[in-house]
């Protein structure tokens, strides 16, 4: 044996001694590396995975501290994830801004990097953040390892020591492995969020895709229901009745003055029974856009849509409140609703109109006798269920020109088909039969009025079987006269007016012409000078030109009223008195009196 021979016998010892430590502790790091990869496998929650993680980094570092930054690629900050050995409150927070510190190294080299003294570190890389975070901890020397996907950086791994310490290539090695679990438990985190989201994302997209389809069934029902209203020929409750059941909701169908034409799913709300201002600013701006709006601020009116053709306006559908909120399709099933409600207004004008002008013609050729179509006219009447040898009774309605088809209408219901109603010579006429028809005129009157809303002047003669033209003769007359003396709001009959409409065919302008050629000089004597002599020709007139009479009447005495008379011979000129002039003043001043009482003096 050589001299040397223990010396290298020592030295091979040592040798296998150590490398016996090195697998020793390379066994130990590949089983806590498996029981890393088992865990990874078994936990589901990603936190909880990533903090047994770096605990377990930590015990085979066995470092002071470790820690785990996450890479926000939007902000390129690394925000601490997890700690394991740290103390430091504001070093657990600790947010590393892009560019700054090892960590940002780490990003951009995606390499390790590591210090001996974090003191000594490159001086452009420091911010005062993190070298307070550092010194809070007290940590002298920091390893650090990227985790990484083929593309882009999720994260820094660290090590770090209180004391100055030399990391080995084996720490690298272990803390990379490390790193790479990691990187999996971040990768995976990440793919389940955003499957979740896609998840949601699916899951709202079938929610609003199975509430799309549910409305779209209801708007094809609703469609189905109202096409087949309309060729029913129900009217408007029909409408009302399918979009109530389709939307469950009270709905009603007011005309275009807001008077109820037809409901469902009652009772009415009160904001459908008076419509509040915002509900008639909404069915304006339904109007204007043709589209369903929601009505806010008034309770029992969800919302509204006008019934509209062209420029004309017809009603409108008010909609309640319901158990679900209106959706696009739901509006669009509303305004097909209302779109049909005008077609059958349409169709009701349309009726209504050709039933008018028959109506109308049948009144004028009944009215005017002409002899050789009296066959015609009978039969043609006949044709309606009316007797024309029957009717024996007449009404005459002034009414504004734009208002007497609708006048009709308002009229032809209370006479049951008995009567023909139509416009004759510019008035709206009924010829009736008088023995099964009794109306009450005065009641008719106004209810013309109000539906179209004017004053409505009513006259109406005798019955006169067998005469209806000269009673509609008559009746003209009259109406012309009132008209000309500004009556344009009673009922009056025939009889009271026949003095005067027997001699005048007047209209205004002649009537008010004879009256100021006549007295007029009188009224604007009183006028200037504050007198009534007016009222003395009225009492001389009335009691047969006898001065006597004529101040017993008004208390005065005789030699007064012959001062008046005097003075009413300077006004008038003199003969006024004389049988001619005196005629024309006494019809002058009677005409005067009853325009006076009629209102329209």
């Amino acid at each position: 044996m050589s001299e040397d021979a223990p010396a290298r016998a020592a030295d091979e010892l040592e040798r296998l001694r150590r490398e016996n430590t090195r697998l020793r502790r390379r066994e130990h790091e590949l089983s806590a590396l498996f029981a890393s990869a088992r865990e990874l496998a078994e936990l589901r929650d990603s936190d909880a995975v990533l903090a047994r993680l770096v605990q377990r980094a930590h015990e085979m570092m066995g470092a002071d501290v470790t820690y785990l930054s996450e890479f926000d690629p939007a902000s390129r900050e690394l925000r601490v994830r997890e700690t394991s050995g740290s103390v430091s409150a504001a070093f657990q927070q600790l947010r590393v801004p892009a560019g700054a510190g090892l960590a940002s190294a780490i990003v951009e080299t995606r390499a390790a990097q590591w210090v001996s003294r974090y003191a000594d570190y490159a001086s452009d890389r420091h911010e005062r953040g993190i070298d307070d975070a550092v010194s809070a901890e007290g940590l002298v020397s920091i390893l650090g390892v990227p985790m990484l996907t083929d593309d882009e950086v999720l994260g820094v791994l660290f090590v770090a020591d209180r004391d100055e310490h030399v990391f080995t290539p084996e720490e690298i090695a272990l803390l990379s492995a490390l790193a790479d679990h990691a990187s999996i438990v971040l990768q995976t985190a990440r793919t389940l969020r955003e499957l979740r989201s896609s998840e949601d994302e699916t899951r709202h997209a079938l929610e609003s895709l199975t509430e799309h389809l549910t409305e779209r069934d209801r708007a094809n029902t609703v469609h189905q229901e109202l096409v087949h209203a309309v060729l029913a020929g129900g009217g408007f409750s029909p409408v009302a009745e399918t979009l109530s059941s389709a939307l469950d909701r009270t709905v009603a169908i007011v005309d275009a003055g807001g008077r109820l034409i037809a409901a469902a799913g009652l009772p009415l709300p009160e904001g459908m029974v008076e419509l509040a201002d915002a509900t008639r600013a909404a069915i304006e701006e339904s109007r204007a856009s043709g589209h369903c709006v929601l009505v806010e601020g008034v309770p029992g009116v969800h919302a509204v849509a006008a019934l509209t053709a062209g420029p004309q306006f017809f009603g409108t559908v008010l909609l309640g409140d319901g158990d679900f909120a209106l959706g696009a399709v739901d509006r669009r099933t509303v305004e097909r609703a209302a779109q049909v409600g005008a077609l059958l207004a349409l169709q009701q004008e349309a009726v209504a109109g050709a039933e008018h002008r028959t109506q109308s013609e049948l009144v004028a050729e009944l009215l005017d006798a002409v002899p050789e179509r009296r066959g015609d006219v009978e039969r043609r009447v006949r044709r309606l269920g009316i007797d024309p040898e029957r009717l024996d009774a007449l009404a005459l309605f002034v009414v504004p020109g734009e208002h007497r088809a609708g006048a009709a209408r308002t009229l032809a219901p209370s006479f049951d088909q008995r009567a023909l109603v139509g416009e004759y010579r510019g008035f709206v006429v009924v010829c009736y039969d008088g023995d099964t028809v009794s109306p009450d005129l005065e009641q008719l009157r106004a209810r013309v009025a109000r539906a179209v809303q004017r004053p409505v002047l009513a006259v109406v003669p005798p019955r006169a079987a067998g005469a209806l033209p000269a009673a509609a003769g008559q009746a003209l007359r009259t109406a012309r006269l009132l008209a000309a003396l500004g009556a344009d709001d009673l009922t009056a009959r025939t009889e009271d007016y026949l003095p005067y409409s027997a001699i005048l065919d007047a209209d205004e302008r002649a009537l008010a012409a004879f009256l100021d050629g006549t007295i007029g000089a009188v009224r604007r004597y009183d006028e200037s000078r504050g007198t009534d002599l007016l009222g003395t020709l009225r009492a001389f007139v009335r009691h047969n030109a006898s001065p006597t009479r004529t101040a017993r009447a008004l208390n005065f005495h005789t030699n007064t009223i012959l001062q008046r008379l005097e003075r009413l011979d300077a006004v008038l000129g003199e003969g006024w008195r004389d049988d001619e002039r005196l005629f024309r003043i006494g019809l002058a001043t009677r005409l005067d009196e009853l325009s006076e009482q009629l209102g329209g003096g």
